[in-house]
């Protein structure tokens, strides 16, 4: 690991909800080597403790048992970084859930309301709690907000609730990185692309013929967790502009990807079993 690499979190403190396992886990591991403390939650202690152990960081990370959906939870995240680490300059709002993927009207109403519930009302609660807190500190501090499939308004057959979810979680953040461009507190948008995570997975639970059909396109387009969060993770501790945007697929490197495909074979499921 080179200093540069290694200097480029020193001294900033930063929370990863979700940051147990996955994408989450990975860009928590990613800004522990960039010099940061890190605060990670999940639904329960057990995962929170599963989740600590494989970052193997002594004293440098730390995490709560949370439900995102219940704000008095979220405050107590923030309440247990700042009283282990004194602040919080960086939140990344990770933590999100999916349905199966099946026609929206087929979709029961509980997975519905359990969706938008952890999606679009979880995220708004942490950011409420962390700008509120953010904007006492002499330093201010960042929220990145989680994109996913959807967030540009981009429809594919069998995801419609995530997409709707996602395409709420970009109209959020728009919304709060103008209300505070005056202010202490930024708000970005954190755009992974396709990531072979077990969410993206579990999305063809029952659906075997669905799912060999989509990783002809994920092995494509997708990556690894391991790909991806090095990338996410410097690009987000480096950030200073309000609004401002992460993006590991862009437009360009999908046309790439596609040019390439026939010279460059890839089996990222193989690779990740």
């Amino acid at each position: 690991m080179s200093t540069a690499i290694a200097q480029s979190g020193a001294d900033k403190v930063v929370v990863v909800t979700g940051g147990v396992r996955g994408i989450g886990l990975g860009l928590a591991r990613e800004f522990l080597a960039r010099g940061a403390k890190v605060v990670v939650c999940g639904r329960s202690q057990g995962s929170v403790d599963a989740g600590l152990a494989a970052l193997a960081a002594g004293d440098r990370a730390t995490g709560l048992a949370t439900d995102i959906t219940d704000r008095a939870q979220v405050q107590a995240l923030w309440d247990h970084a700042v009283a282990t680490f004194g602040r919080v300059d960086v939140w990344v709002n990770n933590a999100g859930i999916s349905a199966p993927k099946k026609p929206i009207v087929d979709i029961e109403q509980s997975v519905i309301e359990d969706v938008l519930k952890v999606n679009v009302v979880g995220t708004h609660n942490a950011c409420a709690v962390a700008a509120k807190g953010m904007a006492a500190q002499p330093t201010g501090g960042f929220v990145w907000n989680m994109e996913g499939f959807g967030s540009d308004g981009r429809i594919q057959d069998g995801i419609g609730v995530y997409g709707t979810s996602k395409y709420g979680v970009r109209y959020l953040t728009k919304a709060l990185a103008k209300e505070n461009k005056e202010g202490a507190v930024k708000f970005g948008f954190l755009s992974p692309g396709i990531v072979v995570t077990d969410l993206l997975v579990g999305d063809y639970d029952g659906d075997p013929e669905g799912f060999e059909k989509a990783k002809k396109i994920f092995n494509i387009l997708g990556d690894k967790v391991e790909t991806v969060t090095p990338f996410l993770a410097e690009n987000v501790l480096a950030a200073t502009k309000n609004g401002a945007r992460v993006e590991w697929l862009t437009n360009g490197k999908v046309m790439k990807r596609f040019l390439t495909a026939g010279f460059t074979k890839r089996d990222l499921f193989t690779e990740a079993s």
